[in-house]
């Protein structure tokens, strides 16, 4: 049996507090994860830890990650710098499936001020479990993977 990557959480001081609610409900869940910090409240620059995930899945060690900051945007929009990173703040049930399903996000980005802890577990839940259709909506990928290489969708 081939061992499950583990899920790659990262986060700056304001997300610290929910990413430390979703590592107990992935410890519940049994759900392998590493958390690349921060791990304390001190003030950080969100685009270092953003990179230091994009990284993890870039390299292969981790198949998908999460990213908690103030609103979820800033990690975002560090997050989609990177090749290969499709990354979505999500901050309601239907946009976590459908982020999976149509688009194969492979990052998620939490809001700690916008979203609470049970939301964000069950937004975390559909995108660990929701699995990207491919058929119709590849093509759609395809043009966002051309775009990492600056070539005209």
């Amino acid at each position: 049996m081939e061992k499950k990557k583990p899920l790659a959480l990262a986060c700056d001081h304001a997300g610290l507090p929910l990413k430390e609610e979703l590592k107990k409900h992935l410890d519940a869940l049994g759900e392998p994860y590493v958390d690349l910090g921060t791990n304390d409240r001190a003030s950080v620059d969100y685009p270092e830890y953003a990179h230091k995930l994009c990284l993890e899945i870039s390299s292969g060690r981790c198949a998908r990650g999460v990213l908690v900051c103030g609103t979820g945007v800033g990690m975002c929009m560090a997050a989609n710098k990177h090749k290969g990173i499709r990354a979505a703040v999500v901050s309601d049930t239907f946009s976590a499936r459908m982020t999976r399903m149509h688009n194969d996000a492979n990052v998620l980005c939490l809001g700690a001020r916008v979203v609470g802890a049970g939301l964000a577990a069950d937004i975390l839940d559909l995108f660990l479990n929701t699995a990207y259709e491919g058929g119709r909506h590849q093509r759609r990928v395809d043009l966002l993977n051309a775009l990492d290489e600056n070539k005209k969708p």
